[in-house]
């Protein structure tokens, strides 16, 4: 009968123990990765080698929400909205002219009660009607190999969670003050003062001024980089940030000498160009920070090189494929070309993973978790019954199952849920991290874990139809079909 036993029936079908069995230092493949075969070992800076506390969000959103007032002229009214620190999630899509904050799942469909106009959801019904009858958003709206559709934005990357804010912050000033604006006017605006705290360089000044307030575990990267270069692999740094400002937080980090750890440092790299259709060729630094005019024959170690591309790249170092392991925390600008391109092993960052990890671990999830898998299972076997009893508790069951999937969801964030799954599907996010990365984890710092000549073997995961006897829903695929059971003669 309906959810008489959530209690009971979780606890006997839990073994005992099972709520503490992710640890937040995993690294986790989608393919296999042998460490043996890895001889070079190449790292993005920002939010890879370097972790930044979330205080830094918020000053990127203060700063660029005072650019908004003050260089595009947006009425002061906008200051009364401080940051927000866990409204967004990573991995949204933002539809630029509809104004609207949401999280889409692996096959294009949008998740109901996770669509946000401003700060607020909007309703089921409104959010059919605004896409032409369906939840479902066409591809080509959605995004192109970089996440921007014509119509969409993905963000990606960990610095957008104060720009996706700040839009929802902005909107939410002008619906509620019933003030007319055009939504495509205010996304660029949003995007560009967000860009100019980046380039005036007012992040590399905060972060520079008080390192250790923005810095996290800088101990646990010179560990991983000490612990690599001591068995001998080379190691090499492709980042977008300029020298002065990875060269203060190395030192901080990793020590006055943390060049000599590199065979070859790249600054100002203008990623995702650098990966993919970039011609620039590389300059080379001098000491103070200054540019060279030589024309550069050979990447060499203990020198600084700036922008270039990475055709030059793999011709100067020779590294090829899958002797090289590349960690980012962009899964497009950083990961997806060198996967796709060059058969580079590629290890994406994700810190959120830390913070799920601890929600995934609770006695709570894992028991709504497995009651909801019951009940789908159920669910499934009920449907079979038409009379009026069996259809009443059937109703009673899905209005359930709605309930404890608002549960979980809130257990992560309430208005968007988990980065990694809508309600039954992975997330596009989830989907574009299998896709472009060997592995993932939550830091660099969880290669300490593991012995260098390790093999991460990706888990086998039953597809579909490998799957009849899986716990959740013991009985899908062994369902009896006695129609076809009875024309097998004749076929």
């Amino acid at each position: 009968s309906r959810g008489g036993h959530p209690k009971w029936f979780s606890n006997n079908l839990i073994p005992p123990g099972v709520c503490n069995l992710l640890n937040p230092s995993t690294i986790y493949a989608n393919n296999e990765v042998n460490l043996d075969e890895v001889d070079i070992y190449g790292f993005d800076y920002d939010y890879t080698l370097a972790m930044y506390s979330n205080s830094l969000n918020e000053m990127i959103y203060n700063k660029a929400r005072q650019f908004l007032i003050e260089h595009y002229k947006y009425p002061q009214g906008i200051n009364k909205y401080s940051y927000i620190p866990n409204f967004a999630a990573r991995g949204l899509h933002y539809d630029i002219q509809k104004g609207l904050l949401m999280k889409i799942d692996a096959f294009h469909y949008i998740q109901m009660g996770t669509v946000y106009r401003g700060l607020n959801p909007v309703p089921d019904e409104e959010v059919m009607q605004l896409y032409g009858g369906s939840n479902h958003v066409p591809l080509h709206q959605v995004s192109g190999f970089y996440g921007k559709g014509p119509k969409m934005k993905q963000f990606m990357d960990v610095f957008s969670i104060p720009e996706m804010t700040l839009l929802a912050c902005a909107n939410d000033y002008f619906i509620s003050n019933d003030i007319e604006y055009d939504p495509v006017h205010l996304y660029k605006d949003v995007s560009d003062a967000i860009a100019m705290v980046h380039i005036k360089g007012y992040m590399y000044k905060w972060i520079m001024a008080d390192l250790e307030k923005y810095i996290l575990r800088g101990d646990e990267t010179y560990a991983v980089l000490h612990r690599l270069a001591s068995h001998g692999k080379k190691l090499f740094l492709i980042t977008n940030s300029p020298f002065s400002f990875v060269d203060k937080g190395m030192k901080y980090m990793v020590g006055k000498d943390w060049r000599d750890f590199f065979d070859v440092v790249i600054v100002q790299a203008e990623k995702p160009h650098f990966f993919n259709d970039c011609v620039k060729p590389f300059r080379r630094l001098d000491s103070n920070g200054d540019l060279q005019w030589d024309k550069i024959k050979s990447l060499d170690k203990g020198q600084i090189y700036k922008q270039g591309n990475l055709v030059d790249f793999l011709k100067l170092t020779g590294w090829r494929g899958s002797k090289v392991l590349y960690f980012g925390d962009h899964l497009y600008s950083d990961l997806a070309d060198l996967m796709l391109r060059h058969g580079w092993r590629t290890g994406a960052i994700v810190p959120e993973l830390e913070v799920e990890t601890k929600v995934v671990n609770t006695e709570q999830y894992a028991q709504s978790l497995t009651w909801l898998q019951a009940l789908t299972g159920l669910l499934e076997r009920m449907q079979l019954y038409r009379d009026p009893e069996s259809k009443k508790v059937l109703q009673d069951w899905l209005k359930e199952r709605e309930e404890l999937r608002a549960v979980t969801k809130n257990l992560f964030n309430p208005q968007f849920g988990s980065i990694f799954r809508t309600c039954h599907n992975p997330t596009y996010f989830s989907r574009r991290l299998c896709r472009f990365s060997d592995l993932y984890m939550a830091s660099i710092s969880c290669l300490l874990n593991y012995d260098l000549s390790y093999t991460f073997y990706p888990r086998r995961t039953p597809l579909q139809h490998e799957a009849p006897l899986w716990m959740d829903q013991l009985c899908t695929g062994c369902m009896k079909t006695p129609f076809l059971e009875e024309m097998a003669h004749i076929r």
